[in-house]
C-alpha cells in the first residue's frame, strides 16, 4: 500500500490534554489522535498519536522526503505488541510547516536548519512524556537522516534504552554518528538495519557496528531499498524489529 492509500477516513475523537488535539485520523486498523506539538524555537509540529494498551511507546521519525504517514504500519505492528507510538513530520515536511508564523520548507534548509530538527526530537519526547509514559519505556526509530537523529537523542539522553535505525548514514546534512554511537551506555541497545545495494548506508551500519561500544542488532537485506521502502521489499522486516523492540523497552502490555 503506498502512502496516500494510508488515510482512510476521518473520525470524531479528542483528547482533553494540554496539547492540542484534532480530529483522530483513522487508517485500517489504527486510529491515531492528530496532535500539534510546539518545539522550544516554536516550530509547529503536526503528529499522530497510537495509544496502546502497554506503558511503552516509540518516537518515529520519517525520512526525506517522506513524512509521518510513512510509519503507519510499523505503528499498527506497535499498538498489537503494546506499544503506543508517535510519528511526527518534522520541521518543514507534511503539515509542520511553520515556525513563529514564518513558512518552512526542508528543500530550502541549509544543514544548520536540518540539524535543528534535534529540538522536534526532544519536544516529540516531552509531549510521550505528558502521557505518562517515562522515557526508560521510550524507543526511537529513524529512518535516513531521521535515524541519525534518533541516534544523536539516544546518545544525548540516558534514559533511553533503544534506538532502530533505518537506513543511518555517518553524515546526512551535517547530523552525524560517528561520535554519537561512541557515547552509547552500557544499558542501551541499537538496532542497524540497510540493504546492500544502498552502500553508502550499508558501509554506515557496518562501520556503527564496528564502533559501537554496546550490543547491538545489525541486519544487511538485499534489494530492499532505502529508509521504510525496506518495509515493501522485506515483508517480514517490520515484524522482526517490533519485537525486537519489544524486547528492549519495558511497559509493552504493563509489563
Amino acid at each position: 500500500m503506498n502512502e496516500k492509500g494510508w488515510m482512510m477516513k476521518h473520525c470524531a475523537a479528542f483528547h482533553p490534554r494540554s496539547f492540542i488535539i484534532h480530529p483522530a485520523l483513522c487508517y485500517s486498523s489504527v486510529v491515531a489522535e492528530r496532535v500539534t506539538i510546539l518545539t522550544p524555537d516554536r516550530v509547529q509540529l503536526v503528529g499522530d498519536f497510537v495509544a496502546a494498551q502497554g506503558t511503552a511507546a516509540a518516537l518515529l521519525l520519517h525520512m526525506m522526503p517522506a513524512h509521518r504517514k510513512s510509519w503507519v504500519r510499523f505503528a499498527s505492528a506497535l499498538q498489537t505488541e503494546g506499544i503506543s507510538s508517535l510519528a511526527i513530520d518534522l520541521r518543514g515536511h507534511g503539515e509542520s510547516r511553520s515556525q513563529d508564523g514564518r513558512a518552512l520548507d526542508y528543500q530550502q534548509f541549509s544543514d544548520v536548519e536540518h540539524q535543528a530538527s534535534r529540538q522536534d526530537v526532544q519536544a516529540s519526547l516531552a509531549f510521550l512524556e505528558s502521557r505518562g509514559i517515562a522515557r526508560e519505556h521510550i524507543g526511537l526509530v529513524g529512518a535516513s537522516i531521521g535515524a541519525n537523529l534518533a541516534l544523536q537523542q539516544l546518545a544525548d539522553d540516558p534514559a533511553l534504552p533503544a534506538a532502530v535505525l533505518l537506513s543511518p548514514g555517518l553524515d546526512y546534512r551535517g547530523v552525524e554518528t560517528g561520535s554519537a554511537v561512541a557515547r552509547l551506555r552500557p544499558h542501551q541497545t541499537i538496532s542497524l538495519v540497510a540493504s546492500r545495494e544502498d552502500t553508502y548506508s550499508a558501509q554506515s551500519v557496518e562501520e556503527l557496528a564496528r564502533r559501537s561500544p554496546v550490543r547491538y542488532q545489525l541486519k544487511l537485506l538485499d534489494n530492499a531499498g532505502h529508509g521504510t521502502t525496506m518495509f515493501d521489499h522485506a515483508p517480514d522486516l517490520i515484524a522482526a524489529l517490533v519485537r525486537w523492540l519489544r524486547g528492549t523497552i519495558s511497559g509493552a502490555n504493563g509489563e
